[in-house]
């Protein structure tokens, strides 16, 4: 509320605070002293209670007690000081009470003594038992021939020192030590000598790669490297040097020319064989009136046309079995750059691996395309370099008529001609999951002009597409995976039975 204040309801309060505090210090003393009087009950209480544990007053009271061994001890004192005979007896009895507690110290101490030396006693026959058995092992004879050794290193390892059956270990544990650090430094001198080796086998490995490719750097491989010194010394190549380089450079000339005469037939068997598969197009309508021929072109890629001009260049200007064919230096080079490309140049060996995989395919030198053509004319109709752009049954059609093709090429089957006698035996799996029935009848159709014998093995689903064509079919079942059923119909029954089902 506006102009509305409490100071005075504040003032008020503090005022009625201020009356009542002495009267809270009272309250407050008052409650500490009930509370002291109340402690000092809990622990009277707690001492009356334990007195339940006791049955008679005689076993608290303690005061006849003292009284009565006061006189006694008052009595016994007045007996010695009355008789000199008990003053005698008390003297010759705590005499004889040292003597025996020092004959009792004695017998503690001779029977700790006799404990000790039985207890170095069994020890010591246990260790000779141990040492018995070291002693029985075969191994021991083996090694008798370096115990006169040891002894001599013995003095030099621990100088001069009396040896017992308890310092044994300790000797032992020092001439371990002493042999080790002896061995230690053997092995260091032996690593520093090995380390050299190393370097000089990698270094010779460096300096003749081709000679030592199948040799590992390793002290491992010393007989290797022992056999190859002693071979070049026998050899005594450098006499040999001329007609080496000689030798060498006709055999790369020939070498490098028949690798390159094979890649040349290898990419006339592919021509050949493109033309046989066209010879089988020919007869196959893709289209009407229209076939389909298919062409292998040069590739333009890069490393293959590289590789061919480089090849090309290894023996240009050359001429096999003249006196006159002698690589030069740079013909060498050349050689030697491919060779390396094969075998793998270091840090590039995956990146070579690759490119010795594509260059060396001769189906990677061409690039294939197909070109639909009229019968009438041969004129083409549609050029196919891939199958970007082409429906899925186009793709699909394409594809079956290059695989029929490509069978009757295969096979050595001619269109229309039907021999008993010849392998026509074709297993298509997975068959026509995916593709549209008009392709798939489309293949179907070639397959049967091929007169092939096909085992097609495809989804239920797909059933309808393959029942004009086949003459049988086999349902195969596995029931939660445990065991594969067969059943063989022929299509007759086969329709029989599915017409049942449909009514």
């Amino acid at each position: 509320m506006l102009g509305w204040t409490n100071t005075e309801k504040i003032a008020a309060l503090e005022a009625h605070a201020r009356k009542l505090e002495p009267r809270l210090g009272k309250l407050g003393s008052l409650i500490g002293k009930i509370q002291v009087v109340q402690n000092t009950l809990k622990e009277r209480l707690t001492v009356l209670s334990k007195l339940d544990e006791y049955a008679d007053f005689r076993e608290l009271d303690w005061q006849p007690l003292a009284v009565e061994v006061a006189q006694l001890a008052a009595e016994k004192q007045k007996l010695e000081s009355a008789s000199d005979v008990l003053q005698q007896l008390t003297e010759r009895l705590n005499e004889v009470v040292a003597v025996l507690q020092g004959l009792e110290a004695q017998w503690e101490d001779h029977k700790d003594k006799r404990s000790k030396a039985e207890q170095k006693k069994i020890d010591a026959e246990a260790l000779c038992a141990e040492t018995q058995v070291v002693l029985d092992e075969p191994t021991i004879a083996a090694h008798a021939a370096y115990f006169e050794r040891l002894d001599t290193m013995r003095s030099e390892a621990l100088g001069e020192h009396q040896l017992t059956v308890e310092s044994c270990d300790n000797r032992e544990r020092e001439m371990r030590d002493w042999l080790q650090a002896r061995i230690d430094a053997e092995d260091a001198k032996l690593k520093r000598l090995r380390d050299k080796i190393i370097d000089a086998m990698r270094a010779y490995c460096t300096a003749f790669p081709l000679d030592t490719q199948e040799v590992d750097v390793a002290i491992e491989a010393a007989d290797e490297f022992r056999a190859m010194l002693d071979t070049l010394q026998a050899d005594d190549l450098p006499r040999f040097e001329a007609r080496f380089k000689e030798l060498l450079n006709e055999n790369t000339i020939r070498e490098v020319a028949n690798f390159q005469s094979q890649l040349a037939r290898e990419r006339e068997t592919i021509k050949e064989r493109i033309a046989r598969i066209n010879e089988s197009l020919t007869q196959i309508d893709y289209n009407t009136a229209r076939y389909i021929v298919l062409e292998a072109q040069p590739t333009p890629d890069a490393d293959v046309r590289d590789f061919q001009s480089e090849l090309r260049a290894c023996t240009e200007g050359t001429l096999t079995g003249s006196d006159d064919t002698q690589y030069s230096e740079a013909k060498f080079l050349q050689v030697k750059h491919i060779i390396e490309r094969f075998r793998g140049r270091e840090g590039l060996t995956e990146l070579d691996r690759r490119w010795t995989a594509k260059v060396t395919d001769v189906r990677n030198w061409f690039v294939f395309a197909a070109s639909e053509r009229w019968r009438e004319d041969n004129s083409e109709h549609e050029h196919y370099s891939d199958s970007g752009g082409k429906s899925g049954g186009q793709k699909e059609k394409l594809a079956y008529t290059i695989l029929a093709a490509s069978l009757a090429y295969q096979f050595g089957l001619e269109w229309g001609a039907v021999r008993s006698r010849s392998f026509r035996f074709v297993v298509i799996d997975e068959a026509f999951g995916r593709g549209s029935d008009e392709s798939a009848q489309y293949g179907l159709r070639l397959f049967a002009q091929l007169n092939l014998q096909i085992l097609i093995v495809t989804p239920l689903q797909k059933i309808h597409i393959i029942e004009p064509f086949v003459s049988s079919v086999g349902f195969v079942h596995n029931e939660e995976g445990r065991a594969s059923r067969l059943r063989n119909l022929s299509i007759e029954e086969y329709r029989e039975e599915k017409a049942k089902n449909d009514q």
